[in-house]
């Protein structure tokens, strides 16, 4: 009776998740951009590799990591945008 290997984790979903996690904590917008790129490289060397690899999970963590912090900078610099803009507007009648 043979036990089967363990599959190794992917080392990129690992990156990911940790970019991921930096993303909201040390890195605010660099952590992301590196979540989502790892986070798709890990996924596709994982499907690529016909159950060799395992993280699946953990690649598709910091994806969601990192879209969520993106878009969390996409609204605040839209608020900002618009919170301003509005104040110039109101300026700007007021003058």
């Amino acid at each position: 009776m043979s036990i089967p290997a363990p599959r190794q984790t992917s080392s990129y979903a690992v990156i990911a998740l940790v970019a991921g996690i930096l993303g909201w904590t040390l890195l605010p917008f660099l952590g992301s951009i590196g979540g989502i790129i790892f986070g798709h490289m890990a996924r596709g060397e994982i499907r690529r590799s016909n159950g060799q690899l395992d993280g699946d999970g953990l690649a598709v963590t910091g994806l969601v990591l990192g879209w969520l912090s993106v878009a969390m900078w996409v609204l605040g610099i839209l608020a900002f945008i618009l919170f301003f803009g509005g104040l110039a507007w109101i300026a700007a009648l007021n003058s």
